[in-house]
């Protein structure tokens, strides 16, 4: 039985593949209704019935949405609220690292229209969701925010353009801010960062760069999406009220923080 209340509410960005699609299976699995949303109606069509099916239609919302339109956001968490109730537990998932022919651009050859575009998807739209969700947890003296950070964002990056590293970097940033205004409101906001995950976004465990990168891995392996997640899911629970701020390193011991 867990020890989440059937009537809190999950929102999961980013929620229809890979990691995030691990946090909504979690989430509800733990007893939460959960809403996901991305971009690509195609992945939403399927996250939607497949965790219709698993967990109930009751329990699951899943949307099209843009990140960078502050007025959809808006939209689909109204729409949220007036299904359910407003959010209890917000996860920010939902990432861009733009690779070239499968390499980084070099720093002085990013256009800023990528630079801008990056930033608008991992970190300004991590903000707009955290201001659409954050006051209405202080008002009911609950409130998890996780925010996905990233490896590259902690070490010297090997894969990532400056871009990803800059915007995943700046979440621990803003995670300071929301600690620092809600946490006497019931609200904790902490940071998990994942090292080299078996999703889209890193090179398959038997090319080269994902033999090299298990090579710098201690434990021997990449990461899968449900390490995370399972992460998430704790973070979110009532077990985790005194952890607050936190940065969550989940990397096979890639990095160590001294």
């Amino acid at each position: 039985m867990s020890s989440a209340s059937p009537a809190r509410v999950a929102v999961v960005t980013g929620g229809t593949a890979g990691i995030g699609l691990a946090c909504a299976e979690h989430l509800l699995a733990s007893g939460h209704k959960v809403a996901v949303f991305s971009t690509q109606s195609s992945r939403v069509d399927r996250a939607r019935e497949d965790l219709s099916r698993r967990f109930g239609a009751e329990n699951v919302v899943a949307d099209a949405v843009d990140l960078r339109d502050a007025d959809a956001l808006k939209a689909f968490f109204e729409r949220i609220e007036g299904k359910w109730s407003a959010p209890d537990v917000l996860v920010c998932n939902a990432g861009f690292s733009p690779k070239h022919n499968g390499q980084r651009l070099a720093f002085d050859a990013i256009p800023l229209s990528e630079w801008n575009d990056v930033l608008a998807i991992n970190l300004t739209g991590a903000m707009l969701c955290c201001q659409l969700a954050a006051p209405s947890m202080a008002a009911k003296g609950f409130g998890r925010i996780v925010l996905i950070g990233s490896i590259a964002g902690r070490a010297m990056p090997r894969l990532a353009g400056a871009s990803y590293v800059a915007s995943k970097a700046a979440l621990a940033g803003m995670a300071k801010s929301l600690v620092n205004e809600y946490s006497s409101q019931g609200v904790t906001t902490n940071t998990v960062a994942p090292g080299n995950v078996l999703t889209e976004m890193m090179a398959p465990a038997e090319t080269p760069a994902g033999q090299a990168a298990i090579a710098r891995i201690p434990s021997g392996r990449m990461g899968r999406p449900e390490d995370i997640a399972a992460i998430v899911a704790f973070l979110a629970s009532d077990q985790a009220a005194f952890i607050n701020g936190a940065i969550i390193d989940v990397n096979g011991g890639e990095y160590l923080p001294s």
